[in-house]
């Protein structure tokens, strides 16, 4: 098995765990604009991403002391298109998923075959950001349309 290059592998969880504390902070904000007859299921749902993005924050941290490093207090970008309408919320949260996926992906791709334990949580945490990629952009779709959001053309 190949050596596992320390630095570069904790640069990498540090950039997930800034992007999942931001995820954090990004959902909650969310849930507190939302209004109308819906408010109650969107609004749930969206303080269950922040958990979620909470927990895989604290996995994140974790492997980054596991690994004998000081992890980041630093927080992930925090960008607000100020469009609080729920689909423009919905299609933010799909651009940051995709940006935290790759981020796992990278963190695959320097693990892979020098770590057991830190591939699989890292294919772990890319099947679940695809799940709920999958789920946003079902959220964006309108009723009765099968085509994928992501693969429609910006508006």
């Amino acid at each position: 098995m190949e050596k596992l290059d320390q630095a570069k592998v904790v640069s990498v969880l540090n950039r997930l765990l800034e992007a999942e504390l931001a995820g954090v902070v990004r959902y909650t904000h969310y849930s507190f604009l939302v209004f109308g007859f819906g408010r109650i299921p969107i609004v749930s749902w969206l303080r269950e991403q922040a958990n979620e993005s909470l927990l895989h924050a604290q996995q994140v941290g974790e492997w980054i002391t596991t690994l004998g490093e000081y992890p980041s207090l630093a927080i992930g970008s925090l960008l607000d298109s100020h469009q609080h309408d729920i689909a423009a919320m919905l299609r933010e949260s799909l651009d940051t998923e995709a940006r935290a996926l790759a981020l796992y992906r990278e963190l695959l791709s320097q693990v892979e075959g020098r770590s057991v334990a830190l591939e699989e949580f890292a294919r772990q945490m890319i099947h679940a950001e695809e799940l709920h990629a999958a789920d946003v952009d079902k959220m964006l779709r309108k009723p009765g349309d099968v085509a994928a959001f992501s693969a429609k053309p910006a508006p």
